[in-house]
């Protein structure tokens, strides 16, 4: 029975997606097409994740302890289980731009939208990792912030324990002096699990904030990242202890 009504919910689920997305791609198209109107695609993109969970009745849980300063651009890094972190990602606050598979443009319309808006990145190819970097870098100069999964992609055997952070956020936050800011997405690995069932679980979901990170104030990349990895994974300790 509980299969039943998690696959009747996970159907009603990629039904809203689906449907919802179709509705606003022309707003979408608008912006990309106009000259300087990209970010008012992505902002387009924010009240789009959040109104999903509106409707396939999700509640999520922000949790921060600092505010963050407006028009100031952060490096966001969260841990990566499940397909629907990049929707949680719509959470963070201000103009953000995702570091993503290059893979991901393959799929019809959202991969239009999304070579568009974000960034894509093909990590066995060098010129596309360079050519990330430099629109990265345009991003971060620009004012916005970047959203990047460290681990490289949904990759753990053993959710919630995280594999190795790359190296890539961390020395650009310490060669552009970006702060880190650390983001634990609690339980998307139990809602959606990357089991290739597609089923989603209804539960409430949860985001954390973590304080900045500031680069300046850790002797190394690697003690930033250290950092950076403890602060999550002691997070998703804490809250998959008592889930």
């Amino acid at each position: 029975m509980r299969d039943l009504l998690a696959r009747l919910y996970s159907i009603y689920a990629a039904l809203v997606f689906g449907v919802s997305f179709l509705l606003i791609f022309p707003f979408i198209l608008i912006c990309i097409w106009i000259p300087g109107w990209r970010k008012y695609g992505r902002k387009i993109n924010r009240y789009w994740a959040r109104g999903y969970f509106i409707c396939i009745f999700l509640p999520v849980k922000i949790q921060k302890t600092k505010q963050l300063e407006k028009n100031k651009p952060y490096i966001f890094l969260a841990n990566h289980f499940s397909y629907l972190d990049i929707a949680m990602m719509g959470f963070i606050p201000g103009d953000v731009l995702f570091v993503g598979k290059a893979s991901i443009k393959k799929a019809p319309l959202f991969g239009y939208y999304f070579k568009n808006l974000h960034i894509a990145v093909d990590r066995d190819r060098l010129k596309s990792r360079a050519e990330t970097m430099k629109r990265t870098d345009q991003a971060l100069e620009s004012g916005s912030s970047v959203i990047i999964f460290p681990e490289g992609g949904i990759y753990t055997q053993n959710p919630p324990q995280m594999i190795p952070f790359k190296n890539g956020a961390f020395r650009m936050a310490k060669d552009k002096q970006i702060p880190i800011i650390p983001v634990t997405l609690s339980y998307n690995h139990l809602i959606l699990p990357d089991d290739g069932k597609l089923l989603v679980h209804w539960r409430p979901a949860k985001m954390v904030l973590h304080d900045p990170l500031i680069p300046e104030q850790f002797e190394s990349e690697q003690a930033l990242k250290d950092k950076c990895f403890e602060v999550i994974q002691n997070q998703l300790n804490l809250d998959n202890t008592s889930a």
